[in-house]
């Protein structure tokens, strides 16, 4: 299970709502690299997949590749803001070590 807070999923429905396209998914993803050994990857698609594994929550549907999940399951994303801009902030219990920014983790052995 993907979990977004109530301010991730007005983030994510205000930048959907950008897209101009009815049925965008929002996929999110992995990839090597960032401070650790993994980095998150967020973004709007407008392909879905037979084999992508997808989640719902709240009014959004959360579109991942099956690879990914051992990176990502029961994942929770927020959004705040501070004085140095918005971003969204990663709770991955699957990771053993994060780096100060969130983006990039180091998967459990």
């Amino acid at each position: 299970m993907i979990s977004l807070s109530p301010a991730a999923t007005r983030e994510v429905l205000r930048l959907k709502s950008k897209q101009n396209h009815p049925h965008v998914l929002f996929r999110l993803g992995v990839q090597k690299g960032g401070c650790c050994d993994w980095s998150y990857t967020m973004g709007f698609d407008h392909t879905r997949q037979s084999s992508d594994v997808v989640y719902q929550c709240n009014q959004i549907e959360i579109v991942i590749e099956p690879e990914n999940l051992k990176y990502l399951e029961n994942l929770t994303i927020d959004y705040s803001e501070d004085l140095m801009g918005g971003g969204f902030r990663f709770q991955n219990p699957n990771a053993s070590q994060c780096c100060s920014c969130s983006y990039s983790f180091v998967l459990q052995p």
